[in-house]
Parts: structure tokens; sequence; C-alpha cells
């Protein structure tokens, strides 16, 4: 498994939609890149649906729950977004389990 996390973002101002599509380990720590990434996305256009596609990730469940937690309170996390711009999250795909052999080389 590929540890390193790579980030593609497509933009329709037209239709005020953005995607954004993850791929590799999301964990607690790198959660934030994809934080940083929506918060430069959500800044072009006021409104803007936001769609965070973690499908093709292996994601934390802690770090899991912290993108539903943006998703639901519609707010990315104070450290982020000092100014609490409202922020149209959806996470798409359920998460995916980490192999336990990964794991194991982790340890």
């Amino acid at each position: 498994m590929n540890s390193k996390l790579h980030i593609v973002v497509r933009v329709d101002l037209d239709h005020a939609r953005a995607k954004v599509i993850a791929k590799g380990h999301i964990t607690v720590h790198s959660v934030n890149a994809l934080y940083v990434v929506a918060k430069r996305a959500n800044s072009l256009k006021e409104g803007l649906d936001l769609e965070l596609d973690i499908s093709q990730a292996f994601v934390d469940e802690a770090a899991l729950e912290m993108l539903r937690t943006a998703s639901e309170t519609r707010h990315l996390p104070t450290r982020i977004d000092p100014l609490q711009a409202p922020c149209t999250i959806s996470v798409l795909a359920p998460r995916r389990k980490v192999p336990a052999a990964a794991t194991r080389l982790a340890a």
C-alpha cells in the first residue's frame, strides 16, 4: 500500500461545484492536507458545493470521523479556517480498511 496522499481537484465554477479526489492513506495527520485543499477550493466561489471522493483511499477511522464532522457542521476545523466560512462538504464512499499486513509493518 502506498502511504503517500495524492489529491486531485476538479472545479466547475459555472455550476459552483468542486470535487476533491484523494488516493493513498488518509490518517488523522494527513487529513489536514485535505482540509487545506478544501479551504482553497471553497474560497474560489461563494456557495460552492464540495465533494470529497475518498473511494480510492485507505482511511483511518478517526480521520473518517473528522471528515464526517466537517460535513455535518458545514465548517472546516478552526485551526484550518479561523474565519469559519461556510463549507458544504459531501464525503463520497465508505471507508476501506487498511490491510492488517500494512498495519503490522507500520508498527
